[in-house]
């Protein structure tokens, strides 16, 4: 039984930053695509970051590359992201996902089968 669950949300204002987590059990950690995903109100879900198996290989979103950092603590089950420098229109909920391959991240949401329950990002 696959289960994800977030933490690390939060309010804060502008150029600050905050740390999401993300606790994974009930698959090896170190064999699927992991990744952050997000939604504002009244908009599509997008990708933020995604992380290959292996812990090395990043993607991440035009608009948040440089400010956001993404990595995995594959001891301990859990994927990071670090966010620094926020700015208003980063207000979403958050979400982190997998991917059942160790080979292939995709960038779509669609893609991804297993997702934790959100955490709330408001940044004024």
């Amino acid at each position: 039984h696959v289960q994800l669950v977030e933490s690390g949300g939060g309010s804060v204002q502008d150029g600050g930053s905050l740390r999401l987590s993300c606790e994974v059990s009930g698959y090896s950690f170190g064999t699927y695509c992991t990744g952050w995903f997000r939604q504002a109100p009244g908009k599509e879900r997008e990708e933020v970051a995604t992380i290959y198996a292996g812990g090395v290989a990043t993607s991440y979103a035009a608009s948040v590359k440089g400010r956001f950092t993404i990595s995995k603590d594959s001891a301990k089950n859990i994927l990071y992201l670090q966010m620094d420098s926020l700015k208003r229109e980063y207000t979403a909920m958050y979400y982190c996902a997998s991917y059942d391959s160790a080979y292939v991240c995709p960038l779509d949401h669609q893609s991804y089968l297993y997702w934790g329950q959100g955490t709330q990002v408001t940044v004024s």
